[in-house]
């Protein structure tokens, strides 16, 4: 039986590597859209495969170099793959920082959904799509919690972003009949989410001092809520949404709601660290350790022009159409992402400390051999040193 072609843009980041690995496990044949770049960003796909080149026949997933703003490339992968899935992955995800380049934010994540959904229509008509869309579409939510009926307000260019690419999936559905699907996924972390969002911030940052690597670091805003998994279960659902007869629009999420603070206590639990808030507000908060030192301070330059305070997701439509369950919940979250996190922090410390071992023997060394030289009147030079 010929293998299932399955194609994710986004292949290298959190959810695009989980992607992979679970569809590798099915038995599909995976091809992922990786942009050039100056510098090796394939270290979350690394595991799947051995190969060097492009076109390998190896076991991993098969990676063609495009962009999402380059329809040129996208049409000429569509082509050449001609697959039977297409998982849109791909996305400038920072919601942050898309305030800061919101044109190349558009660019990519709303537009670049159109170039694929195009390309589809032109060459494989037949191809299921997956659009990954976001709760961040919600913004000012008018009801919590939030389901596939509750409008949309975005508040970042990200989530306005996102709403197009959720609308021109649905255009494309209705207008020219394309198993064309958005799943509406909430926040999803992980031990392979990206050093700056806030989680892995967190984890990583109290991980590293523990260990006396750094004495402390900034946040923003704590009491933003949000629903929170894991992102080796959504993409298990994004699989499930191409699976059904029908295309849809698919809430997933635990329907459990933390807050920064919280996840930030929790994981501080995990690593068995005693600190607490000051009980001030706004920039003037701090979290403070037993001894009185600074571990957390609040930065007003990592608050949003525009905040997203609350979001919680109503997922009874995947639970009852997908058999969908989310398996891992927020307190094993951080806990994993807790643990992950301190075994890297050891590895740096250790690195670290290695290093100064050396120094320190260098240093001694030079001490012995200038002893010696200035004993017996030998001149030495710096650099001969």
């Amino acid at each position: 039986m010929e293998k299932k072609k399955a194609l994710i843009t986004g292949i290298t980041g959190q959810d695009g590597s989980y992607l992979a690995e679970f569809l590798l496990k099915k038995g599909y044949e995976v091809h992922g859209i990786v942009r050039r770049s100056s510098t090796f960003n394939r270290e979350r796909i690394e595991h799947l495969t051995n190969q060097n080149n492009f076109f390998d026949d190896s076991e991993g997933p098969i990676l063609h170099y495009g962009d999402l703003t380059d329809s040129t490339s996208i049409k000429k992968i569509i082509r050449e793959v001609m697959p039977d899935e297409v998982y849109n992955l791909g996305a400038q995800s920072h919601v942050g920082i898309s305030f800061e380049i919101p044109e190349n934010t558009s660019d990519i994540t709303a537009l670049g959904a159109l170039r694929l959904l195009e390309a589809i229509r032109e060459i494989c008509p037949k191809a299921r799509y997956y659009q990954a869309s976001s709760s961040e579409m919600f913004g000012k939510v008018t009801e919590i919690p939030q389901s596939e009926k509750t409008p949309f307000h975005p508040r970042s260019p990200y989530g306005c972003s996102k709403v197009y690419a959720y609308w021109i999936t649905i255009n494309y559905r209705e207008a020219y009949g394309l198993h064309a699907s958005n799943g509406i996924l909430f926040n999803h972390e992980s031990e392979k989410r990206g050093e700056n969002f806030v989680t892995r911030k967190i984890t990583l940052s109290l991980a590293k001092i523990k260990l006396g690597l750094i004495e402390n670091f900034s946040l923003g805003n704590l009491d933003a809520k949000r629903d929170w998994g894991h992102s080796e279960d959504f993409v298990e659902a994004m699989w499930l949404m191409l699976q059904q007869d029908e295309p849809g629009d698919y809430v997933i999420g635990t329907g459990e709601t933390h807050s920064v603070r919280e996840f930030l206590e929790e994981v501080a639990n995990n690593l068995k660290m005693n600190i607490k808030s000051n009980g001030k507000k706004g920039s003037e908060e701090e979290y403070i350790d037993e001894k009185g030192k600074v571990i957390v301070k609040i930065d007003s330059k990592y608050f949003r022009p525009a905040e997203v305070d609350y979001l919680c997701a109503d997922p009874t439509k995947a639970k009852t159409l997908l058999k969908w369950e989310p398996k891992i919940k927020f307190k094993e979250l951080a806990r994993r992402m807790a643990e992950h996190d301190f075994k890297l922090a050891q590895k740096e410390a250790y690195v670290s400390g290695r290093e100064n071992e050396v120094g320190d023997k260098i240093s001694s060394a030079i001490t012995i051999l200038s002893e010696f030289a200035d004993k017996y009147g030998i001149k030495l030079s710096e650099k001969k040193i």
